[in-house]
Order: C-alpha cells, then sequence, then structure tokens
C-alpha cells in the first residue's frame, strides 16, 4: 500500500508498506484525505524530533474498514474524522475531561506498519498519510456522510487545534478583542473561532498582503502585515493575543500587544529549544501566558460538535482546502505548504 514514508533523512511516496489488522479496541481506517500540516514538515526539518522510519500524518478522514474486538461507536462504512490523542480514558487527566493531557497519548509511538520486514513507526499516534491505518477506537470519530472528506480531514487537527485554543483554553467572550498573528491553517481556524464566540474585534496579521480575502472571510475584521501596526487599532492592547508561527519574536510580541488581564496563547511550534523572553514586570497586571496542547479538545465531543456548525453554515471547512493533491503529489504539496502558497494542501487517496 501507499504512504509517505520518512527515514530520518528524505521524505518520499513508497508502494510497499503493509500495515497489521486491528486488534481489540483498535479500527482500521482506509483514509481518504489528509491535511499537510506545518507539524509534519517539521518532523522532516527537525523542528520536531521523533524516531524513524516513520509515516508521516495526522490530520486525516476516511472510512472504518474493520474494527477489532470491543469496538461498538462504528461500524464498516462508518466515516470519521480521525484524532491524534490516543488518551487512554481512565487516567485521573482523561476522568476530569482533559484528554490532551493523558500522559498515555505523549510520547509513546507504536509500530503498526512494516515494510520489508521491518516495523515503521506511526506519528501522532495516526499516520494519515497512508491508505490505510489503525489507530484506537477513541481516535475514530463518527461523523454524517454528507460531509466532504477532504473538508473533514481539517476537523482532526486544524480546526481542534485553532477552535479548540479560542473555545477551550482561552475561552474569548462577546465583545473580546483579538489579535491572531499567523493566518496559516491553525490561525484561519483561530480566526473563525473568535467570530463564533461572538469577539467584536478580530485582527488577522500575516506577511502576506494576499491573505487579507481569506482571512476576512473566515471572520477577520482589520488585517494588517506586521504586528507593528496593532496599537493603532487597538490603543490599550488586545484581550487575547494567539501566536500562530512559532517564532520566539512573535511570542514577545503577543504578550507586549496584551491589555490589562490579557493573554497570551502559543499555538505555533519552534525548535524544542527555542527559549522566549518578556518583561516581568509587564506582567503583573493579570496578564497570562498560556501553552495550548491540541487546542485542549475533547475530540469525541468537539468533532461532532464542529462537524454540526459546519452543517449549520457557521463553521468553515471547504473554503480551508486550498488546494488537493493525490498522494503521489507530495513533494509538491510539501513545497507549497513550506512557502505559504496554500492555507491547507489535502492530499487524497
Amino acid at each position: 500500500m501507499r504512504g509517505v514514508l520518512f527515514d530520518g533523512e528524505r521524505a518520499e511516496v513508497v508502494d510497499d508498506l503493509e500495515v497489521r489488522d486491528p486488534g481489540p479496541g483498535e479500527v482500521l481506517v482506509a483514509v481518504a484525505a489528509a491535511g499537510l500540516c506545518h507539524s509534519d514538515l517539521s518532523v522532516v526539518d527537525g523542528t520536531i524530533p521523533f524516531p524513524v522510519p516513520v509515516v508521516l500524518g495526522h490530520e486525516g478522514a476516511g472510512v472504518v474498514e474493520a474494527v477489532g474486538v470491543g469496538v461498538t461507536h462504528v461500524v464498516p462504512g462508518d466515516h470519521v474524522v480521525l484524532s491524534t490523542l490516543a488518551n487512554c480514558g481512565t487516567c485521573a487527566e482523561c476522568d476530569r475531561g482533559r484528554p490532551t493531557m493523558c500522559r498515555r497519548a505523549i510520547g509513546r509511538p507504536e509500530r503498526p506498519f512494516r515494510r520489508g520486514g521491518r516495523p515503521v513507526f506511526q506519528f501522532a499516534a495516526n499516520s494519515a498519510f497512508a491508505e490505510r491505518t489503525v489507530v484506537k477506537a477513541v481516535q475514530a470519530v463518527p461523523v454524517p456522510k454528507d460531509i466532504p472528506l477532504p473538508g473533514a480531514a481539517l476537523i482532526g487537527c486544524g480546526v481542534l487545534t485553532g477552535v479548540g485554543a479560542v473555545l477551550n483554553r482561552a475561552r474569548v467572550d462577546r465583545g473580546d478583542r483579538v489579535v491572531v498573528i499567523g493566518t496559516g491553517g491553525v490561525g484561519l481556524n483561530v480566526v473563525q473561532g473568535a467570530r463564533i464566540a461572538g469577539a467584536l474585534r478580530i485582527v488577522a496579521v500575516d506577511a502576506h498582503p494576499a491573505k487579507e480575502e481569506t482571512a476576512r472571510r473566515f471572520g477577520a475584521t482589520d488585517f494588517l502585515t506586521s504586528v507593528d501596526g496593532v496599537r493603532e487599532l487597538l490603543p490599550d492592547g488586545a484581550d487575547h493575543v494567539f501566536e500562530c508561527v512559532g517564532r520566539v519574536e512573535l511570542i514577545r510580541a503577543a504578550v507586549d500587544l496584551l491589555d490589562r488581564h490579557g493573554q497570551a496563547v502559543l499555538l505555533g511550534v519552534p525548535p524544542a529549544t527555542a527559549e522566549a523572553s518578556f518583561l516581568v514586570s509587564s506582567m503583573y497586571l493579570d496578564k497570562a501566558i498560556l501553552g495550548c496542547r491540541y487546542g485542549s479538545s475533547r475530540p469525541q465531543r468537539d468533532i461532532a460538535l464542529y462537524a454540526e456548525l459546519y452543517r449549520a453554515g457557521r463553521l468553515l471547512l471547504d473554503e480551508l482546502v486550498t488546494r488537493t493533491y493525490p498522494v503521489e503529489d507530495f513533494a509538491r504539496a510539501a513545497a507549497d505548504a513550506a512557502a505559504g502558497k496554500v492555507a491547507r494542501g489535502v492530499l487524497t487517496f
């Protein structure tokens, strides 16, 4: 079967992967579409360390082919969105409704694939860049069949991360002032999350002026090509600033742009050893810096919610799919994503 394999030096499409059958509590999914997220590129460039060889991809949707013993919430033929959270469901964090903090869901990569008789790692408990993948039952969330799978795939990471950061982590409220630094796939979802939450002012910042039209379509009330102009629009600062790029100088800018009681939410992923600085004296007016993993999401609840918001016309999905690529064109899709030419490119099988 086909898939995108990274061997530690290069990522390429191979056609001789094998995946095992689902075991108890697992689901085998035929992947129909998978979004190309910068986190996948960050594995290739070393920003995110990961053991190799590994099948990439973590933002996918497809059709259930088989289920293991004990799986009852999906059956073969169901359409599902794939979550990256292989959470246990039984620990204290899961019991509190915080599956993103489950210690069994972090840093324990499985190897359900084989190539040439050798085991291959699974990225983010998902590996959506393969024709078929095996995931834990909790990761396969059913969605209505009238939602196009290329758009549905993006719920699995970009929407959960961006909209989730707004609704679950920052808890943006009606009338709030929001700044979003970076309007790629995650940033656009932060923008539309702020719109859904009822923010009064949503300032999108991106160095590429061509992104203004899309940002406004998703809900931005203002668009700037530099953070330098934010104070002219919001003299007192913002209630929430979301950094969606992963650059330390923009993290500092996010903190500096806060009003009293404001909070900076960090979504971009800089190198693992990166350090950021801020003026400690600026924080005593009840300001906060918040990390956020995967939108602080509860995928079984949130994916179903976002699917219904899409069906109600309140959440944009189709507009996120800038371009689709057959999986054989992975190299071109990766180049377009790295160059910022697409909000989200989607690989199809």
